[in-house]
């Protein structure tokens, strides 16, 4: 996928839902560990250098799969490669604990799927569908395609879920 270069370094300057200085990885063999700004922006985590303001790098946290490595590591990898690993090395269990909840939150199928439960449970309460006064309740995007909203395939991250 192709993205513009300065609309991505704008989008790096947003405030961040989480930031901090990382150990990283990436996914060659025999990579080293680097210190880096990490920065999450909505389903983009941005990396770099302690001492530049711009992006070293750029994930796009779509189809992508986040995992804890160690107590205090965590590791990103992708659906199309799963071999391909970036590796994250936290301050403590705590912190690698945030950023693995952020970046699991941090896709766009994780926020329509959010929206899914969550129109489904008001629909449950009042009778009415919340999205139908916007003229968009009918479309595929906001529809579960199949899935019950209560369904487990929906993973333990899913609002209301354990």
């Amino acid at each position: 996928m192709r993205y513009n270069e300065k609309e991505l370094q704008a989008l790096s300057r947003q405030p961040a839902e989480l930031a901090a200085e990382l150990g990283m990885r990436g996914p060659k063999k025999g990579s080293v560990v680097k210190r880096r700004l990490v920065k999450l922006v909505v389903n983009f985590l941005f990396y770099f250098r302690t001492d530049e303001a711009e992006p070293v790098g750029a994930l796009l946290l779509e189809h992508c799969k986040v995992a804890q490595e160690e107590p205090s590591g965590f590791s990103i990898s992708f659906v199309e490669d799963p071999e391909r690993k970036y590796r994250f090395e936290c301050h403590s269990e705590e912190q690698c604990q945030e950023w693995i909840g952020a970046l699991r939150r941090a896709s766009y199928e994780f926020m329509r799927r959010s929206l899914i439960f969550y129109r489904n449970e008001i629909q449950k309460v009042t009778g009415k569908d919340p999205l139908e006064q916007f003229g968009i309740s009918e479309e595929a995007r906001f529809q579960l395609s199949g899935l019950q909203p209560s369904s487990p395939s929906l993973g333990p991250g899913f609002p209301g879920r354990a």
